[in-house]
């Protein structure tokens, strides 16, 4: 049987749980291109089967807030995924921070591992810096999925080096969670 993945592009184009904006490139786009990429890895995968939380660029979640953020929970609970994968990138006033990190319900638990094996790909394979696993029970789609979930903090729009790579790789970090993902079902040697 099929081990299910949800993978939600945080955020949304507009100002509905809008996400941060650099340059003119937009969070919910990034986000929703890597998370697009990773849904087209996962279904030539019959080890997977993947469900997105957004289908196209411009899909809008929600009416505010809250309901956007209930929106991608109903859809990984009703499914029921298997495993919650939220893709995002990160900001900061303070351009010289940089790296991906990934946010978990709960410490040692299969979310964690998962983490683990996540972060590791993203700087093994995109050149990240580990900003490490940290455990933020307050985050909506943390602490109200079913399902082991990651909050996936790819790189900072606010670096130059980060920024460049969220630009130009983002086939590359949708690869570099895939690995993490098979390095965690132990699918690789």
């Amino acid at each position: 049987m099929a081990i299910k993945i949800f993978v939600d592009a945080g955020h949304n184009p507009g100002v509905i749980n809008a996400g941060a904006s650099v340059n003119g490139v937009l969070e919910a786009d990034v986000n929703f291109n890597v998370s697009k990429y990773l849904g087209d890895i996962l279904a030539l995968d019959s080890r997977f089967e993947v469900m997105l939380s957004r289908n196209s660029i411009n899909e809008v979640l929600g009416n505010d807030r809250n309901s956007s953020l209930q929106a991608r929970v109903d859809m990984a609970n009703n499914w029921p995924a298997d495993y919650f994968l939220s893709i995002h990138c990160n900001y900061n006033n303070n351009p010289n921070i940089n790296g991906s990190e990934v946010y978990i319900y709960r410490a040692n638990s299969q979310a964690q591992w998962l983490a683990e094996e996540i972060l590791s790909s993203l700087v093994n394979v995109v050149q990240m810096n580990d900003n490490n696993i940290y455990v933020n029970p307050n985050l909506y789609v943390l602490r109200n999925t079913r399902m082991p979930a990651n909050l996936i903090e790819l790189g900072y729009l606010t670096n130059t080096n980060d920024f460049n790579k969220l630009v130009s790789e983002q086939l590359l970090f949708a690869i570099a969670i895939y690995i993490g993902l098979l390095q965690y079902f132990g699918f690789l040697n």
